[in-house]
């Protein structure tokens, strides 16, 4: 055989096994395509509500399962919008079905055992059916009207939940999310690492047990921290329903920077105050106590302990009534009532009043309202200025006592030429009543009644002159006569501090030889007898 037909018989062979090469390929390739697409086909008895997931894909679904779908929350991936429907019913689905392709079929029921949800492993895909126990399949047959409220029920509640501008979401008993509106999902997204995909149920970001104690309209502040580290915090609020739980949580950093702000403006207030020597006490509009200062402490002798917890207003002087820091009251009922009007008094601004306690302490307690119906107290220790006044009363009455018991007639003018002092002989002499002639008289006054007591003279006029004079000043006598005839020797004498001090000695006679002077209409001259 020659070379050539050796060759065109090898090329011939080449050419047909080339042929059949491809002609098997592409049967296999179509057997395969068959497999594939009956193993993600679904019977046509399928009615009901039937899933078939690849992973995590949906790759088919009943109508009724996409309406379920199509209720879902949209996050994450199709088996995440799955989840967060069937969650809530199905509390365990998460975990179980994680073992599927080991066990090939799982069974649960739900919670409240009206439903069972099938899951298959079926080729490589998992096939999850709803069958409800009360009509023994996944369809419901309802009347149009009734879906449609029903439906348009459901929207308005997902509108709500979806624009309010606070946290709501649902925790089932162990603590997962079974339900969670946009604003919790957003801050949960914002949360996670840029890498994670979103996924269902959403990371749980607070610590909500430790709200297990508080009641339905008690809040608790809790904070989390976001990718920065910063602080933010939320009042959250915990509902019981059935078995779940209920969360709302509204933002309360600015009531928290408010506080913060109001704690450093009361730490400097107190700094501030730290230095007086007077007692603070500042009560809020609900009369407890807000603000006080270390001399409060001092002088009403209360623990710090005690005025730390903040203490009503009824508490904190019933402790000052109990260490005798304030008079003792003649009986409790009155003295309630009397705490009542200091109360009241202080809100006016008109409280003033002085303590004078047992142990020979005086305190001067002053009331101030403040704004937004606070009261401040002030508690302010006039011991000392008691006791000096007491003093100066004593030297007074002592200085009084002793120009009482002189037989000249004294009176003391202030540089301003008023009364300021007289003695029992002066308000005799000039037939004056007791005190009348120390109130508000002034030099003018005075040598009016002098004169119209006396023979006309002109010393009154240079007397007044004397005592309205500035700079250095000499003693100086006079003498002029009474109406009824006697000598009155006077004497000006000047004083520190401008003051002068006048002197008037009648001379006595025997009654027998003192005829009452009367004047003359044109007499201008004194009669020696």
């Amino acid at each position: 055989m020659s070379v050539d037909l050796l060759i065109t018989l090898a090329i011939l062979l080449a050419g047909s096994l080339g042929v059949a090469f491809l002609v098997l390929y592409s049967l296999a390739w179509l057997a395969s395509r068959k497999e594939e697409e009956k193993a993600i086909a679904l019977d046509t008895q399928d009615n009901g509500i039937v899933f078939l997931f690849d992973d995590e894909n949906l790759v088919n679904a009943t109508p009724s399962a996409h309406s379920v779908m199509a209720a879902a929350v949209d996050v994450g991936s199709d088996w995440s919008r799955l989840l967060s429907v069937m969650i809530t019913k199905f509390p365990t689905l998460q975990h179980e079905i994680a073992e599927l392709a080991e066990r090939g079929k799982i069974i649960l029921e739900s919670r409240d055992g009206s439903a069972v949800l099938q899951c298959e492993w079926r080729n490589g895909l998992a096939r999850i059916t709803l069958i409800d126990h009360e009509t023994g399949h996944s369809h419901i047959d309802m009347d149009r009207h009734s879906l449609m409220a029903m439906e348009q029920e459901l929207e308005t509640l997902r509108a709500t939940t979806e624009h309010v501008p606070f946290l709501v979401w649902r925790e089932l008993e162990d603590g997962t999310i079974s339900w969670a509106n946009s604003a919790y999902i957003s801050l949960a997204d914002s949360l996670s690492d840029d890498n994670d995909v979103p996924s269902w149920p959403p990371a749980s970001l607070f610590e909500t047990h430790l709200l297990a104690n508080t009641g339905a309209s008690e809040s608790r502040r809790l904070n989390l921290k976001d990718k920065a580290g910063d602080a933010h915090w939320y009042d959250i609020y915990r509902f019981k329903i059935g078995e779940d739980y209920l969360y709302t949580g509204s933002s309360a950093d600015r009531t928290v920077k408010a506080e913060e702000t109001l704690r450093e403006f009361t730490q400097t207030l107190t700094k501030t105050f730290s230095h007086l020597t007077i007692g603070l006490a500042v009560f809020d509009r609900n009369r407890r106590l807000a603000l006080f200062n270390p001399a409060l402490t001092d002088l009403t002798s209360l623990p710090a302990e005690f005025l730390i917890t903040r203490p009503a207003l009824t508490s904190f002087l019933d402790r000052l009534r109990d260490s005798q820091m304030m008079p003792e009251p003649k009986d409790y009922k009155s003295w309630r009532q009397e705490m009542a009007a200091l109360e009241n008094a202080a809100e006016d601004g008109t409280y003033e009043e002085v303590w004078t306690l047992p142990g020979g302490m005086t305190y001067r307690i002053s009331g101030r309202p403040h704004p937004d119906g606070a009261i401040a107290f002030l508690f302010e220790d006039i011991s000392a200025e008691m006791s000096l006044t007491r003093r100066f009363r004593s030297e007074i009455e002592t200085g009084q006592a002793v120009l009482d018991s002189l037989s000249e007639a004294i009176a003391v003018f202030s540089s301003e030429g008023m009364l300021i002092m007289a003695n029992s002989a002066y308000t005799s002499l000039w037939r004056l009543e007791q005190m009348e002639g120390i109130r508000e008289t002034s030099i003018t006054d005075a040598t009016r009644v002098w004169h119209a007591k006396c023979a006309p003279t002109p010393m009154w006029g240079e007397l007044r002159d004397f005592v309205s004079r500035a700079g250095e000043r000499s003693e100086w006598i006079s003498q002029t006569r009474l109406w009824d005839g006697r000598r009155l020797n006077c004497r000006f004498v000047p004083l520190p501090s401008g003051q002068t001090l006048i002197g008037f000695s009648p001379e006595e006679r025997p009654s027998a030889l003192r005829p009452t002077l009367r004047p003359q209409a044109h007499d201008t001259q004194f009669i020696e007898l």
